[in-house]
């Protein structure tokens, strides 16, 4: 069956909010090897669930890209690494040493990285893959659902959900991201290797945009099965797309993961180097110059924040339904003030610590309305500039 030929899945129920200061199709880099500046990096137990991490470097430890810094003590054996070569400049622990995050100090250069001797076989092998992503941290990249926890070793899905487009309110274009060429680890090649590799250890489902994929390179995707979903957000949301292509049923267990993730992986199989580079959208209606940036993950947000806009913010690491808010840090070993592992998105957006005479009783054509409590509910077919904010 051709691709023009599948059935599109259409969601009917849910709600795109329309927020100002979507990302520009423009790169910018933020890496000491190219601007000179030395950056802190954080891997911080806390952007994972259920995981009780025990301690393997102390402070003053030298470490390299894929060097293990702790691991869980409830799953054993699936280690926690750092992204960048350099020195651990501090553990940040919260109440009764609870631990929030180890901080990396990274070296000029940042040139050592782990690497592994990974064979035509060792890519066949569903076994060694599995061995693979468990020695290089990668593992930790996917998550199974239910309950949005890192897979056990054991673990053996019913199949594997990616979700390349997004549709919750300042999307990220994926398709751009991986055709930027910006690093050798996210690139259309290493996506492809990434599929592979997974397809390996259960089948893999891909969902995108019928109405602005169908054309894209992800729609020429092998060893995955293609589904086009149109309607508004949660379209985009891979639950929402497990419960219409492959309902998980008492018992069972699937796996999700993100694009960007996977192209890392594929990048890993392909060079036998763990290479964590990231291209993260800044975006929202309180940003100067709403981009893309290329980072490393875990990246410090005090030092690229300079990039924003300036007045009282709330910066959110994820989308604004569902992400996560972090602060700037002066002193720059905040547990908060990092980028968490797998980001994609920051969206700035004012604190919102101001009131309008009379609230939403006074009559107003310039905010949005899903109700139609204001006119502009009844007039938005016009396309009316709205006051998002």
């Amino acid at each position: 069956m051709k691709l023009k030929d599948l059935e599109v899945i259409k969601i009917k129920k849910g709600l795109d909010i329309p927020i100002p200061g979507t990302a520009q199709r423009n790169l910018e880099l933020l890496f000491p090897s190219y601007d000179g500046v030395q950056y802190d990096y954080a891997v911080k137990p806390t952007d994972y669930v259920g995981v009780a991490p025990r301690l393997l470097v102390s402070e003053g430890d030298g470490v390299i890209a894929g060097s293990p810094l702790f691991v869980d003590k409830n799953n054993p054996g699936i280690p926690f690494v750092s992204p960048v070569s350099g020195t651990v400049k501090a553990i940040v622990r919260g109440e009764k040493r609870k631990l929030l995050s180890v901080i990396i100090e990274a070296d000029e250069g940042m040139q050592r990285n782990r690497h592994f001797k990974i064979t035509n076989a060792d890519r066949d092998d569903a076994d060694r893959i599995r061995e693979i992503l468990l020695l290089s941290g990668l593992w930790n990249t996917l998550r199974q659902r239910p309950f949005g926890i890192i897979p056990r070793q054991s673990s053996q899905p019913k199949s594997i959900f990616i979700s390349a487009f997004d549709s919750s309110p300042l999307p990220v274009d994926y398709d751009y991201i991986l055709q930027a060429h910006w690093s050798l680890a996210q690139s259309k090649e290493n996506f492809q290797q990434g599929i592979d590799v997974l397809s390996k250890i259960a089948p893999v489902h891909l969902s995108l945009d019928g109405k602005s994929q169908r054309d894209s390179f992800f729609a020429e995707t092998k060893n995955a099965t293609i589904h086009f979903f149109e309607g508004p957000h949660p379209a985009g949301l891979v639950g929402t797309q497990i419960a219409y292509i492959d309902p998980i049923n008492k018992g069972e267990t699937v796996w999700t993961i993100g694009v960007q993730d996977v192209a890392i992986i594929g990048h890993l199989f392909r060079t036998g180097i763990y290479k964590p580079d990231r291209v993260v959208a800044f975006c929202g209606p309180d940003v100067l110059k709403p981009t893309y940036y290329g980072i490393i993950s875990g990246s410090d947000i005090p030092t690229i924040i300079l990039k924003s806009g300036s007045g009282k913010q709330r910066i959110v690491c994820g989308d604004i339904l569902s992400g996560v808010s972090i602060r700037r840090s002066k002193d720059n070993i905040a547990s908060d003030s990092f980028l968490s592992a797998s980001c994609d998105k920051v969206c700035f957006i004012p604190e919102g610590d101001y009131y309008d005479f009379m609230g939403w009783l006074r009559p107003n054509f310039r905010k949005f309305s899903f109700s139609r409590t204001f006119l502009s509910g009844l007039l938005s077919k016009f396309k009316i500039g709205f006051r998002y904010w």
